[in-house]
Formats: structure tokens, sequence, C-alpha cells
């Protein structure tokens, strides 16, 4: 969704309240697909302070599903993503280099999509775990162990030791 921000241009102080949605249905984050699962239309109040300075605040709670770091299983989890941001409206549209550039500006458009993108990586957490004890899986079958056990051999060898591990695997085969 873009937004037009040019009927703001007119007077300092001008207020304009929008209801904006998103059509985003997954973000890209570290490796992880992070799907969308709700996300409901929302408030977004734009104030323009000059000429081209505006003042941009809203409140979009969105359900994410992600998959479990220990187990891959997936996790939905509420994100709220509370912004308030001030920017500027450049006359060219060139990059400059400069940190503070708004990839959600498009000329005198606001993409909705964008902005919620950027929000919603930095409400992200660290890690998604489905529940604090998750055991994960096993590194050798791939078995759910919140589930299942396994048989699997778990010991970790000392890799010095690697020279007689190879011995008793030769006396084994006779």
């Amino acid at each position: 969704m873009l937004i037009n921000l040019s009927e703001l241009f007119t007077c300092e102080g001008k207020k304009k309240e929008y209801t904006a949605e998103t059509t985003l249905s997954s973000v890209e984050f570290s490796g992880d697909t992070y799907r969308i699962l709700k996300a409901e239309p929302f408030k977004l109040e734009i104030e323009s302070r000059t000429r081209n300075k505006f003042f941009m605040s809203g409140c979009l709670p969105v359900t994410v599903e992600a998959p479990c770091a220990r187990c891959l299983e997936p996790v939905s989890f509420e994100c709220v993503l509370d912004f308030e941001r001030e920017f500027e409206l450049k006359k060219d549209a060139s990059f400059d280099g400069s940190l503070d550039e708004e990839p959600y500006l498009e000329g005198y458009n606001l993409d909705v999509d964008q902005l919620v993108c950027n929000e919603l990586l930095l409400s992200l957490p660290m890690r998604v775990l489905c529940r604090e004890d998750c055991k994960g899986i096993c590194n050798r079958c791939g078995a759910n162990l919140n589930y299942q056990t396994c048989t699997c051999d778990t010991r970790s060898l000392d890799p010095r030791m690697s020279v007689i591990q190879e011995i008793f695997n030769q006396f084994k085969e006779v």
C-alpha cells in the first residue's frame, strides 16, 4: 500500500490519519522465514512539521510464525510494532550515502509494506523457542527429542583418542 504525502505539503502542523494495511505474507531474516499469520488494518498518523519534515506514529499488533531454534517446529507469537518516526522528504530521490535514508519512502509516497517489514525486523526476538525446556533434535538421526528418544551414540570422544577408536572399529569387522 502506498500513501501519497503531497496533500500534507500545504501547511505546517497539518495532521492526517490513515487506515493502513499491509500485504506482507512473510519476511526473511537470518536464513529463517517468518510468516505473518495475522495483521489487521492499523491507524497511521502523519503530521507535517515543515514543508519537507514529517512525524509519523502508529501501532500494529502482528501474529508471526517462525521455526523453533532448537527443534524447528513452527511457533506463533505476537509482535507489537509501535513506532514513531521523524523523516524528511528529499528533493532528489538519489541515495547520498547518509545513514538516515528511509527505504520506505519512494518520492512523495510512503510504502506501508516496507515500513512494516523494517519495523518487524527490528522487533523480532533473537531466538524463537517453542518452550523453554525444548530438547531440540538429535544431531545424528534428526529425531525430535521432545516427542521421542533415539538410541544414537551421543558420547563426545576426545579427538586425540581417534586412533584407538579406529583400532576398535577394525576388530569389530573381524
